[in-house]
């Protein structure tokens, strides 16, 4: 091709020259049209070449849409697929250009940022919330050929650590990439990440397949859910260790998180899964934080330098998950933990949320946590965490996140008995809702109006039928709407509610109807705290009704549940118990309990029931 040419005539040229080579037939792969656009289109003129291509294809087109004769329009046609072939491996070329372009300024900020924030600029890039994702094997390969460049030392040796740790990290990936999700088919391995690995989960599978004994040493502690915050405190830490963790487990989370979202068969279960996944991956890593905060053998450079790379890391999971469709608005976290793991779930994630501004992202995260504080008694904490996000949503102009906190803070309200301010909130939400068209949130409103009216009536101790009329039918509205919206967690919310207000108005056996509903609503969005609630309230339902053996049975699953996330609702449950084993006598009560261990079993497996009478012990002493 002719250099001296103009660059439009050039192009016109080199577009007509593949045409016409693949007209003839010379053209065997679409690799050829690539190379030869790669070696003739001059970089920093590919809009000129854009243009000349769009504008010849423009013509081709109509040609075929107007040629009347067959020999002609048969030729046309040919031209116009050579040439959609072309516009085809150009924008492959660019597609290249552009990840090249972005390895090379991601590699730079990396060399240009200072000594001890090299770590967090390496984080920065590979983000998985950026819009553009990086290819990690080329990064790692151009930080390696960087770092010889580099005058310093000590950045050149901060640099070739932070390329070695990437490459460990994709080497180790390829080894657990086939076992991803083998452990959900070997030896009837649940979906979950509690357990021993003779239970559940993948940590065993997933330690026997790498062999750094960084995280080997990591896999192991989850898989026999050993103290991660100990292991990493004894653990010796380097940048290369890091490195080749947070690839490691970025890849890990993706690819569940990617499967899960697929399970077609069941969209809501594989969304329940991935919420898992987002706070089980989010928890490590704050887990991690603390232990490597507690590191002892670090110096207080490193040890700052990986605990904010912690920090960095779980907020980036957080935002990921924030932005999901499935994000539980009006969900908790113990929909994802039980026993003790759960106790300082809040905890771990409290510590990286303080360090970001107000966001969307966090006014979300707040929002989780705060029902999940309430869940766990801690009004004033839930109150705090709730409040922050409201101001924080309304900001961002997050109505649905806004509403919800409205919500909450209106369920938290009831929790501490102060039922007028509990329907300010809920008349608030209510209102926000209809004018935004949140069914959503207009069903969680319409539940906890009905519910604060309800209890609010009682303490004033006021007998009109007209009142509490009122008030369930703000229930039974709440609880149709929840039903076609379609959402589980809130339709298990209404179904509790409504059951609750009827056991108030002494209609247990209506009441026990919407309570058994809400159990299964609750069971299937994965609600751990709703599950003991509304077991909670059946047992109260039964007793009643002097149904003695289902009394112990909802009692006793509902005790070990909220005992479990360590709500304080279970105390009223064991008191219950314990009231109905002084009246039957020990043995009597012992034999009924019995009798009812296989369907216990069921739920909550033979450790669970085993530890049912250790939960009735330890609040006899406690009384």
């Amino acid at each position: 091709m002719t250099d001296s040419l103009p660059l439009r005539d050039r192009y016109l040229q080199l577009i007509d020259q593949i045409v016409q080579t693949t007209l003839k037939g010379q053209i065997r792969s679409k690799e050829q049209v690539y190379k030869m656009l790669v070696k003739d289109v001059t970089p920093g003129t590919g809009e000129i070449f854009e243009r000349v291509l769009e504008e010849t294809l423009s013509a081709t087109q109509q040609q075929v849409d107007t040629q009347k004769d067959e020999m002609k329009l048969a030729k046309a046609t040919r031209t116009l697929r050579a040439m959609q072939t072309i516009r085809g491996e150009w924008e492959r070329a660019q597609e290249k250009n552009r990840a090249t372009d972005a390895i090379a300024t991601a590699v730079q900020q990396i060399i240009a940022s200072p000594p001890d924030d090299k770590l967090a600029a390496l984080l920065r890039v590979i983000d998985p919330n950026l819009a553009q994702a990086l290819n990690l094997p080329q990064l790692a390969s151009a930080l390696k050929q960087q770092a010889p460049e580099i005058t310093h030392p000590e950045q050149d040796r901060d640099v070739q650590q932070l390329a070695e740790g990437l490459a460990r990290g994709l080497e180790s990936w390829q080894r657990l990439e086939g076992h991803l999700v083998s452990w959900i088919y070997d030896q009837n391995r649940s979906l979950g990440f509690e357990g021993t690995p003779a239970q559940s989960g993948p940590w065993g599978v997933w330690e026997k397949q790498v062999n750094s004994p960084y995280p080997q040493a990591l896999f192991h502690a989850l898989a026999l859910n050993e103290s991660v915050t100990e292991l990493v405190a004894k653990q010796p830490s380097d940048l290369i260790s890091f490195v080749e963790l947070a690839v490691i487990l970025q890849y890990l989370q993706r690819g569940l998180v990617n499967w899960f979202d697929k399970l077609v068969y069941d969209s809501k279960v594989g969304a329940r899964l991935s919420i898992s996944t987002f706070l089980t991956f989010a928890v490590i890593w704050s887990q991690l934080a603390n232990g490597l905060n507690q590191a002892t053998i670090l110096n207080s450079t490193s040890r700052d330098r990986l605990v904010n790379g912690c920090f960095q890391i779980t907020l980036q999971i957080l935002r990921t998950f924030s932005q999901r469709q499935y994000f539980p608005l009006y969900g908790g976290i113990f929909a994802s933990f039980s026993g003790a793991y759960l106790r300082t779930t809040l905890d771990y994630l409290d510590a990286p949320l303080r360090q970001v501004e107000g966001t969307q992202e966090k006014a979300r995260i707040l929002t989780l946590m705060g029902y999940s504080q309430r869940a766990q008694g801690r009004y004033a904490d839930a109150i705090a965490f709730h409040e922050q996000a409201l101001e924080i949503a309304r900001n961002a102009g997050d109505r649905p996140c806004e509403i919800a906190n409205f919500n909450h803070l209106s369920r938290t309200c009831v929790a501490q008995k102060n039922y007028a301010e509990a329907i300010s909130y809920s008349q608030r939400a209510l209102i926000l809702s209809r004018q935004t068209g949140d069914r959503l949130g207009e069903a969680n409103a319409l539940a906890n109006l009905g519910y604060s009216e309800v209890f609010q009536a009682q303490q004033l101790e006021q007998i009109e039928p007209e009142i509490y009329e009122t008030a369930i039918n703000y229930l039974q509205q709440g609880l149709q709407l929840s039903e076609r919206v379609g959402d589980g967690q809130s339709k298990a919310l209404c179904c509790s509610s409504l059951g609750i207000a009827l056991l108030i108005v002494e209609q247990p056996q209506e009441a026990i109807k919407y309570l058994e509903s809400g159990l299964q609503a609750a069971q299937f969005s994965g609600d751990l705290y709703l599950q003991g609630r509304n077991l909670a309230y059946l047992s109260e339902a039964h007793y009643s009704l002097q149904n003695i053996d289902k009394t112990i049975l909802t009692g006793s699953l509902g005790m070990y549940l909220l005992e479990q996330i360590a709500a304080e609702e279970w105390r009223k449950t064991a008191g219950l118990l314990t009231i109905l084993q002084g009246q039957m006598g020990a043995e009597a009560f012992q034999k009924k309990l019995q009798q009812s261990r296989p369907q216990i079993i069921a739920l909550i497996g033979v450790d669970g029931y085993d530890y049912i009478p250790q939960i009735l012990e330890q609040y006899k002493q406690s009384m």
